[in-house]
């Protein structure tokens, strides 16, 4: 397919319309030999991806040491990583955690405060082998990922000093656009009406063929405010590519009734068209007029090289009636 760009907010940075995700190469679920990491980058490369997003907290910085080992010759790619999380050398060995194989062995602590953004802005620049990072995500804030009680000290620390140091990272010229990498839209509507505004938000799993919550407020005011929409989590952890099939997973946990009854639905509207369930839900994604790109994240070069041929493939007539 032909990659076409496109801008992030009212910056002058530009991003491919489809963005790799390297959450799989820090070993998320199965390890991943650097060969095989290198191999599925190349992948990307060759398919003329340019915008590749990391974060600490993929594979505890393993994710983030791998890019920048490949793009140390690739000086054009656009890089996004995320703050909020800081890593230390852990006291003891760590075989798995928070789904990660065999990550690099680092301890880690929220920090959502102006110090604590950049400390973990500092860190990315190191294990990325970068003085500057094009897109910088202020990562699971909110009640989704730290719950009512546990985010109040976080949305506090970020609303105190966390956005004014953003802004002043954005001014130094060290990031050219910055914003918000979460799992929910609530969070996203509050720090936008009371911090400032922001370039864009990398929303997983909220704007798919399946869970179309974001279309309500979120993405109407991302429109007014000229923020740019970054959509990854498309197949809403894998229901949208295997299926209502069992044992299959939804939002990083076994599929509801309700969920499953949902996708077969999708599912049955879709093959009536001729269309497999995961092609409807890869152009549902890069069709939508809200999305500056399109997150893919795998770790095997095959399962990479047949999404990105689903999404070469026109668009059934009748199709659009299924994303109405």
């Amino acid at each position: 397919m032909t990659m076409k760009t496109r801008r992030i907010g009212t910056t002058d940075l530009s991003v491919t319309e489809v963005a790799f995700g390297c959450a799989s190469i820090g070993n998320l679920y199965r390890e991943t030999s650097e060969a095989e990491a290198e191999a599925v980058l190349s992948r990307a490369w060759e398919a003329g991806i340019r915008y590749f997003d990391t974060a600490p907290h993929y594979g505890r910085g393993l994710s983030e040491m791998r890019l920048g080992r490949f793009l140390k010759s690739r000086p054009e790619a656009v890089v996004s990583t995320k703050v909020g999380r800081i890593l230390s050398p852990a006291g003891s060995t760590i075989a798995e955690a928070d789904g990660y194989v065999s990550p690099a062995q680092n301890d880690v602590r929220y920090d959502y405060s102006g110090d604590g953004l950049e400390e973990s802005f500092e860190q990315s620049c190191e294990r990325l082998g970068r003085t500057e990072i094009d897109i910088l995500y202020v990562h699971d804030i909110g009640e989704y990922t730290h719950g009512a009680e546990g985010n109040r000290p976080h949305r506090e620390a970020f609303l105190d000093t966390g956005y004014a140091r953003l802004v002043r990272l954005r001014e130094q010229g060290r990031i050219k656009a910055f914003g918000l990498g979460v799992n929910e839209c609530e969070v996203c509507l509050d720090l936008m009406r009371n911090a400032g505004p922001i370039d864009v938000i990398l929303l997983a799993g909220r704007l798919t063929l399946l869970d179309r919550s974001a279309e309500a407020e979120l993405v109407p005011a991302c429109t007014a405010a000229g923020t740019s929409l970054v959509l990854g989590g498309i197949f809403n952890s894998g229901i949208l590519a295997t299926g209502p099939v069992e044992g299959a997973t939804y939002d990083y946990g076994p599929a509801p009734e309700e969920v499953l009854n949902q996708v077969a639905e999708l599912q049955a509207r879709s093959e009536a068209l001729g269309v497999p369930l995961a092609t409807a839900a890869l152009h549902f994604a890069m069709q939508h007029p809200a999305a500056a790109s399109v997150l893919l994240g795998t770790a095997k070069p095959a399962s990479l090289t047949r999404n990105l041929d689903a999404l070469a493939t026109p668009t059934p007539r009748g199709l659009q009636a299924l994303f109405g």
